[in-house]
């Protein structure tokens, strides 16, 4: 494998194509479980019923229905998975994009049946079903977690009419972005040469070492988010207006409160580390500082922001990474080394960038203890670290194998536990093995992507929570979400950047609003968790060790907080989450000295 043969991931193992019998059947059988569990839940009425003493019919009714709907799940779940690496690896296929329409028509039936459980689970005494249950006990935070959702359900018809209505609403809006924004074209100069190219390939450019080209590079990719930027504001209107009227109807104070529930913690837990990120700005800013000194600049512009430093520090293949991700996996335990071997080996990882194929990289869980990572692989550490991250995600896959489908429903809060633990793995050893300039790109690279994930993250957030009050009164225009984004963008990264040399349009850019609400902050918790739990590996290791793995198959079976104890972390206070900008500041020391 060479840098300019990058892989492509390897569904075959699945099926041997999306046109083949053998997906036919795969689908089919799909959606025959969809039905059967339909029909058992008309056969025992699992829905919301009037509060009725627990007996013993009750529990193993309860039992059967939970069986079969962790059965459903397993099936469902390997085959969207399929169907979207065809899907995120090219949105132009239209054999692709026509599957997964399809198959979501059966998953809205399956959201349904869902919201059906948790109604039905609010009407029973979960606490002397626990008692009374094995299954129950296994399942006792989903249980207790469906029972807070059911008071927060509108009635049966209208959940049920919001899931059909969901297809052409939210998921749309959300279908519309991502194909709007993965094929669009940007016509650049490179080398003497015009050419059109991909959006992901022109924001690569951010990290070319010359100046004028991330300049004009930055400027091609504001124009062509100008021109596209209409029906991407019209996808925010709409799944930002939808979400708000939902949330009122189930009686949640706001959007936030409700993806809080969602993701396990509590405003407590959110304040207290937010309040932290607000004090560390201005390390930040003083890391901003350093790097446009470093750049022989008076301050960064925004696409200065990844501009590599010197020459750039050394070269990394695909091949060479992998190599190093698999010995440094290995000094935490032959587990985790086994799996990324294994991975490498058995092409779960797509990391070409090319026409058609969604930016960034993300991780899905296949089947069992098997996962596909993607990626838009550059060969810099920064492209090294990323593919550790991700596969940081699926080892955390692999301790939740044994856990049923239920079970392994892990928040985003704790869902970047492992992928940020991985990550730190590397840098770590990369650093130690490096020279005096090696050390300032490697620094850089990590502050870098601290400073995406802090500053950058907390400037979404203040972003989505002002569109999400906004759109309360009514539709924003393209001016409107610019000037929103750009207030953000100058209230956190103050005078680290230049204030005239922002981006406007990273609203249409990122995808996250588009298929989440609040799909932020959980970023800036893993990173902070993730770094605190490290110290506690590097303080104790032979103690971390014996309850890492159990912590990362359990991340479904508790809240944040509640699973922090095991580490001696209290998420709900300050002092926790300063400690891990403690380890930040160190770098940004380091990095200021170094350059």
């Amino acid at each position: 494998m060479t840098e300019n043969k990058l892989p492509h991931w390897d569904m075959s193992v699945v099926y041997p194509s999306l046109e083949s019998k053998e997906f036919q059947a795969g689908f089919q059988s799909a959606a025959n479980k969809i039905d059967e569990l339909a029909k058992l839940f008309d056969q025992y009425s699992i829905a919301k019923r009037d509060a009725a003493p627990l007996d013993d019919a009750t529990v193993g009714i309860f039992e059967s229905v939970v069986n079969a709907v962790n059965a459903t799940i397993v099936h469902v779940q390997t085959l969207i998975v399929y169907i979207n690496s065809f899907v995120t690896t090219d949105t132009r296929d239209t054999v692709a994009q026509a599957k997964l329409s399809e198959f979501q028509m059966h998953l809205v039936r399956l959201n349904q049946l869902g919201v059906r459980l948790s109604a039905w689970i609010g009407s029973l005494d979960v606490d002397a079903l626990i008692a009374k249950s094995a299954v129950a006990r296994d399942h006792a935070y989903f249980l207790r977690k469906a029972k807070i959702e059911a008071e927060h359900l509108m009635s049966p018809a209208e959940e049920e009419l919001a899931a059909e209505l969901q297809l052409t609403g939210s998921v749309a809006w959300n279908k519309l972005h991502s194909d709007v924004s993965s094929q669009l074209l940007v016509t650049f100069e490179l080398d003497g040469k015009s050419e059109s190219l991909p959006m992901s390939a022109i924001r690569n450019l951010a990290y070319d070492p010359n100046r004028d080209v991330r300049r004009r590079a930055y400027e091609a990719e504001i124009a062509t988010w100008a021109g596209a930027a209409v029906p991407i504001a019209a996808a925010m209107n709409g799944i930002k207006g939808a979400t708000n009227i939902l949330s009122k109807r189930r009686k949640w104070g706001s959007p936030l409160d409700a993806a809080v529930f969602d993701n396990s913690i509590d405003r407590a837990t959110l304040d207290a580390m937010m309040m932290a990120a607000r004090e560390a700005f201005p390390d930040f800013r003083r890391y901003l500082r350093a790097k446009a000194r470093a750049l022989g600049l008076p301050v960064l512009a925004w696409y200065d922001l990844f501009a590599p430093l010197g020459n750039g520090g050394r070269t990394w293949t695909y091949d060479e990474g992998a190599q190093f991700i698999v010995e440094q996996f290995g000094t935490f335990s032959d587990k985790l080394s086994g799996m990324a071997a294994r991975a490498f080996r058995e092409n779960w990882i797509d990391a070409e960038p090319r026409l058609g194929k969604v930016d960034g990289a993300f991780c899905m869980s296949l089947r069992k203890d098997e996962s596909r990572v993607l990626t838009n692989f550059k060969p810099v550490f920064g492209g090294v670290s990323t593919i550790a991250h991700e596969l940081g995600h699926a080892y955390h896959n692999v301790n939740l194998a044994q856990r049923t489908m239920l079970q392994r429903e892990t928040p985003m809060t704790l869902a970047e536990t492992a992928s940020i633990f991985c990550e730190t793995i590397v840098t770590q050893a990369a650093l130690k093995k490096a020279d005096k300039q090696e050390q300032i790109v490697i620094l850089e690279n990590s502050l870098q992507n601290s400073c995406q994930v802090v500053v950058d993250i907390s400037s979404r957030f203040i972003f989505e929570q002002s569109v999400f009050e906004k759109r309360m009164q009514r539709a924003l225009s393209v001016d409107e979400f610019n000037e929103l984004i750009l207030r953000a963008q100058r209230e956190t990264y103050g005078d680290g950047l230049d204030p005239e040399k922002l981006h406007p349009y990273m609203w249409a850019m990122k995808p996250h609003y588009y298929s989440s609400t609040f799909y932020n902050y959980p970023y800036m918790f893993g990173l902070l968790f993730g770094l605190g739990l490290y110290a506690r590996y590097q303080s104790d290791p032979a103690k971390f060790k014996a309850g890492y793995d159990e912590l990362l198959s359990s991340t479904g079976l508790g809240d944040a907080a509640e699973l922090a104890t095991r580490f001696e972390i209290d998420t709900r206070s300050p002092a926790f989450w300063r400690s891990s900008f403690d380890v930040i500041r160190r770098d940004v020391d380091r990095f200021d000295s170094l350059v």
